[in-house]
């Protein structure tokens, strides 16, 4: 059996800088005049993971709006894996 996997996971985990806190947050992707609803399904300080209708239909770079606390972060998306991506704080 292939170690593969596991190794996949750990070179993932060692590009972060901090931990990821699990969270489900209703939020706001906004640009160019228009927002989407989404959901926060993991943040830390440098980036997060979003649940999105479509990725097809997010912009490379956006503004995140979290519906909790009104925080507005600049992102760029660095991955996209069906309709969830992942994005970095800019």
């Amino acid at each position: 059996m292939s170690s593969q996997p596991a190794a996949l996971a750990t070179a993932m985990e060692e590009r972060r800088r901090g931990p990821r806190a699990d969270v489900d947050e209703p939020a706001y992707i906004s640009s160019h005049g228009s927002s989407t609803r989404c959901r926060v399904v993991n943040i830390s300080a440098e980036g997060a993971a979003i649940d999105v209708p479509d990725p097809v239909f997010v912009p490379d770079r956006f503004q995140l709006m979290t519906e909790k606390d009104r925080v507005i972060r600049n992102c760029r998306i660095v991955w996209t894996k069906q309709d969830r991506i992942g994005v970095i704080f800019e």
